[in-house]
């Protein structure tokens, strides 16, 4: 027979678990607040600010109304002045902007002949989401000089030249990403469990009493991991190539040498959490904290630039955001790693602050 008595005694017990496991009791309220947090205030599919160059050769009174009236658009915000187009391309290249506006010598002339296109748009279409925000600045309104004897408003038109993905295919954008949040939940995850595990195996005991040091021990518990992650990033690619014809435009050489930046910082973030989590489970568990606000933040789900300025330098902190932006530059764009420096130092800074505090905690525990 069914005795309650027995099984509020049970639940009992397991609220006292709850009560005593702190990552598990933080989870109850941390989830909910984080989620809230992120999709009510950093997610936004509304994108503003977008960078931008400009190139204005006219350098008249209605270019430079042209380019008020995008800034006033609030798509974009005038950021880099260039010479030419081909510079205008080469800063979309290396992902300093996302939009290129082009204006003409004779761009006077067209609105008074009322010759289309009045001027250009370049845009990085890598991103469908930023090419469709962009298609809204085609038809800016536009007020001529009054001594062009034109006295009604025109609509300015933009030629659209996106980059990079002009048939707006979706698998362009998201594979190469995806190579990003993979070796994120799979390197954090193998390493957050490495010295939890060696605790449950009673094999902790043993390496205290070797003369291996703690830095050793981190190190010698990423080397084997940096192969696992190569054997993934070969999957990905392959895969994407195949079965998504996704073009690779840079070096692969590029490519494998930003992903072990990327690979030495996700693992060194699980060395990290191996040295916080009392067991597998609770491993676990801080594995998808960490996961989670990068895979929102990093611009891989949602658009960047329709964050709020406060999220923004909260993902400048994760290293999925950085390597985002790079395998996007190369294998989208056909960006050099030299062009990528920005995003390529915040990882090394990051690997070694990780290195730095992981065999300090661990230090700390075995005291």
């Amino acid at each position: 027979m069914i005795s309650f008595r027995r099984i509020f005694a049970v639940a009992g017990k397991e609220l006292i678990h709850l009560r005593r496991d702190r990552v598990t009791g933080g989870l109850v309220l941390g989830i909910p607040l984080i989620l809230t947090l992120l999709f009510g205030y950093a997610i936004n599919q509304d994108i503003r600010h977008l960078q931008a160059g400009w190139v204005d050769m006219a350098e008249t009174q209605a270019s430079r109304g042209l380019l008020q009236d995008a800034m006033a658009s609030q798509v974009v915000d005038l950021v880099r002045r260039a010479g030419s187009t081909a510079e205008l391309e080469m800063l979309l290249r290396r992902g300093e902007i996302s939009v290129g506006i082009y204006i003409p010598a004779d761009f006077e002339r067209r609105i008074a002949r009322q010759e289309f296109p009045y001027a250009q748009l370049l845009v990085d279409g890598s991103d469908p989401v930023v090419l469709s925000a962009v298609r809204g600045l085609q038809s800016l309104p536009v007020t001529p000089p009054r001594d062009l004897n034109v006295n009604h408003v025109i609509r300015a038109s933009f030629e659209l030249r996106p980059f990079y993905n002009p048939e707006r295919r979706s698998a362009v954008f998201i594979v190469p990403g995806l190579t990003g949040v993979i070796l994120t939940l799979t390197m954090v995850l193998f390493t957050a469990t490495a010295i939890v595990r060696e605790r449950d195996q009673g094999n902790l005991e043993l390496l205290i009493a070797t003369p291996i040091q703690s830095l050793e021990l981190m190190t010698g518990k990423i080397l084997p991991y940096i192969v696992i992650g190569y054997v993934q990033v070969g999957v990905i690619l392959a895969l994407g190539v195949w079965l998504f014809d996704v073009p690779v435009r840079g070096s692969l050489i590029d490519f494998l040498m930003a992903a072990l930046f990327f690979v030495i910082s996700a693992l060194s973030l699980g060395l990290v959490i191996s040295t916080l989590a009392a067991s597998q489970f609770q491993a676990f568990q801080l594995t998808f904290i960490s996961f989670l606000p990068q895979m929102l933040l990093s611009g891989y789900m949602f658009p960047f630039e329709g964050m709020p300025r406060a999220a923004q330098y909260l993902a400048e902190l994760f290293p999925l955001t950085h390597f985002l932006r790079i395998v996007r530059g190369i294998i989208l764009r056909g960006a050099e790693l030299s062009e990528l420096q920005a995003d390529v130092w915040p990882l090394a800074v990051f690997f070694a602050v990780m290195m730095v505090i992981a065999p300090l905690r661990f230090r700390k525990r075995l005291d």
